[in-house]
């Protein structure tokens, strides 16, 4: 669907990059900029197998690779050029740094006015935080998410993934689209999207807000309960696994309660009443508790999905790998890499009637693509990237 949409992905790491990865599983060229001496370091970051970063190996999918050394003058200059020749450019260097390189959005306005660029930081371009450097971790603390996570006797809580860079990266996704479409559909020029690891993610945190607003309240820690559902938590059955209940509308409540044999607080006020039953979440959850301890896993889930109630089990990875809804909707790919042989990645998450997403291959090699990019984009000769090369540029 995006056939014909070029984009320079810059960046480094995990937010910005993942925007590219996204806009390449659906048809754009995406040409990845990196440092000659390295590259980009979540090469190195992570589980490695021979060697080879295995994030980088999904991350960087679809991706051509090039190496820049944009601290030569040389080397920005011809990301000036590159610039130039595209739809999109994605930075997440800090803006004094972008400003010395000659790489800023008004540097590269004055070349192409139509270029799109999305610019990632930890805190945003304007405010006294905006030259601090950041990442996913200062996102999720700042944003009240850790602040919220945890049980209530305990410490805040990180997530161990990249949460604050996931949900930037999906904002920001659907802003460079929107900046597209205005572009191509208005006829307007292209602009600068400022998108930061703290927003994204505190945009989610809606109750805590308002509650805090309108009520004075400042939401603490409850582990996996919630004050506006009841029952909702994590409940362990006899054979030590675990399931995950709902009961956010009165209805789904209410049937479990038929289906523990509990059916005389379906017309107990306290337990029926959506209000009155938040009041006595804790006697709901030991209600819950204790009848799923009595079940196996399957025989509670069995029991459950015949009164449609809206729990699942907590799966670790062999789980999700194995279920079979997942397996129908091919949520898991299988692609050959050259380096690593089959390798098993997420498959693009949006599904289209007509034009589904692809993985044509997995991260390349550092420069593999510097040839073939700067030939044909660029027009430089063998000779050239030879010495640009030998001069250090690339």
């Amino acid at each position: 669907m995006l056939d014909g949409i070029r984009v320079i992905d810059f960046a480094t790491l995990a937010a910005a990059p993942l925007v590219a990865t996204y806009l390449g599983e659906f048809g754009a060229e995406v040409i990845k900029v990196e440092d000659p001496n390295g590259g980009d370091p979540i090469r190195s970051w992570g589980s490695q197998r021979n060697g080879v970063g295995l994030m980088w190996k999904s991350i960087s999918r679809n991706k051509r690779s090039i190496t820049l050394n944009l601290r030569h003058a040389e080397g920005q200059e011809l990301a000036r050029r590159l610039a130039v020749e595209a739809d999109v450019v994605i930075v997440n260097t800090r803006p004094h740094t972008l400003r010395r390189w000659g790489l800023d959005y008004e540097r590269l306005r004055e070349a192409n006015d139509r270029i799109v660029m999305l610019h990632i930081t930890g805190f945003g371009l304007s405010g006294p935080k905006s030259e601090r450097p950041g990442f996913g971790t200062l996102g999720e603390a700042m944003s009240g998410f850790a602040h919220l996570t945890g049980e209530a006797d305990g410490p805040p809580t990180l997530p161990p993934f990249m949460l604050a860079d996931g949900v930037a990266s999906l904002n920001a996704a659907y802003a460079v689209m929107m900046a597209l479409y205005h572009r191509d559909v208005h006829g307007a020029s292209g602009q600068l999207i400022d998108v930061n690891l703290i927003d994204p993610l505190a945009r989610l945190l809606e109750q805590t807000l308002l509650s805090h607003d309108q009520l004075g309240l400042t939401p603490q820690r409850a582990g996996n309960r919630w004050d506006i559902s009841a029952p909702r938590n994590t409940y362990q059955a006899s054979d030590g696994k675990w399931l995950a209940m709902s009961g956010s509308s009165p209805t789904l409540a209410l049937r479990v309660f038929q289906a523990i044999g509990r059916a005389d607080l379906v017309t107990d006020a306290d337990f029926s009443d959506p209000q009155r039953r938040l009041a006595r979440a804790a006697e709901v959850d030991a209600v819950v508790a204790e009848w799923v301890a009595g079940q196996t896993l399957s025989d509670a889930m069995a029991i459950f999905d015949a009164h449609e109630v809206a729990a699942a089990p907590v799966y670790d990875i062999a789980d999700l790998l194995a279920d079979e809804q997942l397996k129908h909707r091919e949520v898991f790919v299988a692609v050959d890499d050259d380096e690593l042989g089959p390798m098993t990645v997420q498959a693009p998450v949006p599904r289209f009637s007509s034009a589904p997403g692809r993985v044509e291959h997995l991260g390349p090699r550092l420069g593999e693509h510097n040839t073939a990019v700067y030939g044909e984009i660029l027009g430089l000769s063998q000779t050239d990237i030879d010495n640009l090369r030998t001069d250090g540029v690339l």
